[in-house]
């Protein structure tokens, strides 16, 4: 199933894609997809509903709006893909490198990046994600972690590098800027996936490819991310994770290559749609 959310910011509404690819309008059975519809077993009540395509259509000139609502913690993975820590000039991780991102960067998939002011170092990164199901805290089996997944969508972590790494202290504001995390279109739930460990991912800039990759380079899989931060925070439902993404950022090249006002982004990763962003200057 291919959960949505449309409309306007600050008055977005919950839809379902249906088997046609049509948006359709949950609003009348669903409050939101946010942390109460998760927990309380929204996803299996979804389930329960026959035939998507009675619900009233949403029109196709409504915003695609992020498919969560704001998440109380956009939780981040770095350097999880060894090829991309070679191009970064850092050594590959033995632990996962946790960081974390505002949770307000969160937009929808073809919302506008914005430069932020006296940016220089704006870069890109095509991510896979995933958003958690229910609460998980001190998990004793790896395995387990799959039970904890409500879903998958692609997430650009948008970066600054100089605010990143030249500015002093953790990576955070880097990290953090307005419209820093597109997700979407549409979160993707597990049973749609057959294998997440082997999805190609790719990222252009004004239709020249950039970044091409797989899921099945990750350093660290997705139920072992989610076992190692239960280790260490409690995740809680609708919680937002990045799992890091593959070579080809801006930052590796050599000249560097950075975003500028009038760019277009264009992501893909397979099986979870496409994503589309202009840039402009904030």
């Amino acid at each position: 199933m291919k959960l949505i959310r449309f409309g306007n910011k600050g008055n977005e509404k919950p839809g379902i894609v249906d088997n046609e690819n049509k948006r359709c309008d949950a609003s009348g059975i669903f409050k939101d997809w946010n942390k109460d519809f998760f927990e309380q077993d929204g996803l299996q009540k979804l389930q329960a509903i026959k035939d998507i395509s009675s619900l009233p259509m949403v029109a196709e000139t409504e915003r695609w709006a992020a498919p969560i609502a704001r998440p109380g913690k956009v939780i981040c993975i770095g350097l999880n893909y060894s090829d991309h820590a070679t191009e970064a000039g850092m050594k590959i991780p033995d632990e996962p490198i946790v960081f974390m991102k505002a949770s307000n960067t969160v937009v929808g998939a073809y919302d506008n990046i914005i430069i932020p002011k006296k940016s220089k170092k704006t870069d890109w990164e095509v991510e896979l994600s995933f958003v958690i199901k229910k609460e998980a805290r001190y998990l004793n089996n790896i395995n387990d972690a799959k039970n904890f997944i409500a879903g998958y969508a692609i997430a650009n972590d948008v970066s600054e590098r100089e605010f990143q790494i030249e500015r002093g202290g953790q990576w955070t504001k880097g990290k953090s800027c307005d419209s820093f995390c597109p997700l979407g279109p549409y979160l993707v739930t597990p049973d749609e996936i057959e294998d997440v460990q082997n999805l190609s991912l790719s990222l252009s800039v004004n239709g020249r490819q950039m970044q091409k990759g797989s899921t099945n380079k990750m350093i660290f899989n997705v139920n072992y991310i989610i076992h190692y931060l239960s280790q260490f925070m409690t995740l809680e439902a609708g919680d937002l994770i990045l799992t890091g993404t593959p070579p080809g950022v801006g930052m590796g090249m050599k000249p560097n290559q950075y975003l500028k006002e009038g760019d277009i982004v264009e992501l893909v990763v397979e099986k979870l749609g496409i994503q589309k962003q202009v840039c402009i200057n904030a």
